[in-house]
């Protein structure tokens, strides 16, 4: 699977530290001390729009028609609605014709490599080229009257066009049913955001036992990626994780025995971003130059479900 090109989209609307001590008790040096995150986006606009703008990016990047397109899979766990997918809504909002194959993919924050896997899957057979992108508004499912998740999370958008080159790509991707960690129950979708406590569904968290799960995993599913694929870690250049918690980003490191340098992170900008945060570092990351072809890449991804994975790119 090669990529061709790659794009992201960040909502305008920043909210701090300092802003959400306004709605919680709350302080910016509490929220950094224990994740890492400054700030984080809001967007206006739906899952689907989001999704869009990245998509024509990582299309105009990849210089090719977007007619080429044949398939599109979308990695959300906040759809516009329920149906139609938002990979749907995308192939309408670029203009491509009925030959496409689009659908979503809800393995929460491991729902893009999870994406990635399923095309990986398919462009070996029918299809050529693919859209894949991880797209959350994860401000429409959080409770802004709880500190324990509010401070967590925000919304965004990343995407790359892939083809198939005859390789075989290794995924290392599991699941483990009835875990209620992590869980959004009866989300209304798409309301409104006001001055007080919203009284419909919403995301919520056992945030110790999820930091548990996610420095076990995380770990293994790196050692298990690199066993698949016959290589070692300084084969690798740069580690692209979920970008969940620096906390959790720093005790794998030190589990590992590498540098913090090995791992990407962008989580001070932009909070955790579920499904797109992985595409989102990924695009920082070839942009700000810590990546560029010919690197081996290692993505990783936890969450919900509980759902962990990983697998190797080369740029």
């Amino acid at each position: 699977m090669k990529i061709l090109g790659f794009g992201k989209a960040v909502p305008k609307k920043v909210v701090t530290n300092d802003d959400l001590s306004k709605f919680v008790e709350t302080s910016d040096e509490w929220i950094f001390q224990r994740t890492g995150i400054r700030e984080r986006r809001i967007s206006d606009e739906n899952t689907s729009e989001l999704a869009y703008i990245s998509a024509v990016e990582a299309i105009k990047n990849s210089n090719i028609d977007k007619n080429e397109i044949d398939l599109i899979v979308c990695a959300t766990m906040t759809p516009d609605n329920y149906t139609p997918s938002v990979a749907c809504m995308v192939q309408e909002k670029l203009g491509l014709g009925e030959n496409v194959t689009a659908f979503d993919v809800n393995a929460a924050c491991t729902g893009f490599v999870f994406a990635l896997k399923v095309v990986a899957s398919m462009l070996n057979t029918y299809h050529k080229k693919a859209l894949v992108i991880g797209c959350e508004t994860l401000s429409k499912i959080i409770d802004f009257g709880d500190r324990n998740t509010c401070v967590l999370f925000g919304d965004g958008a990343g995407a790359i066009v892939v083809e198939k080159d005859g390789k075989n790509e290794e995924f290392y991707a599991c699941s483990l049913g009835n875990d209620k960690d992590l869980v959004a129950e009866n989300v209304e979708m798409n309301f409104e955001m006001k001055n007080k406590v919203l009284k419909s569904g919403f995301l919520k968290m056992d945030g110790k036992e999820v930091f548990k799960f996610a420095i076990n995993v995380v770990e293994k599913s790196i050692n298990k990626i690199l066993e698949m694929t016959n290589l070692k870690m300084e084969d690798i250049k740069l580690i692209i994780p979920h970008q969940a918690n620096q906390r959790i980003i720093s005790n794998v490191a030190k589990k590992l025995n590498v540098d913090n340098d090995k791992f990407f992170v962008n989580l001070e900008k932009y909070g955790n971003t579920s499904a797109a945060s992985i595409p989102m570092a990924f695009c920082e990351a070839f942009e700000s130059k810590k990546i560029t072809k010919g690197d081996k890449v290692i993505l990783v991804g936890f969450g919900g479900g509980l759902t962990w994975g990983s697998t190797i790119i080369e740029i």
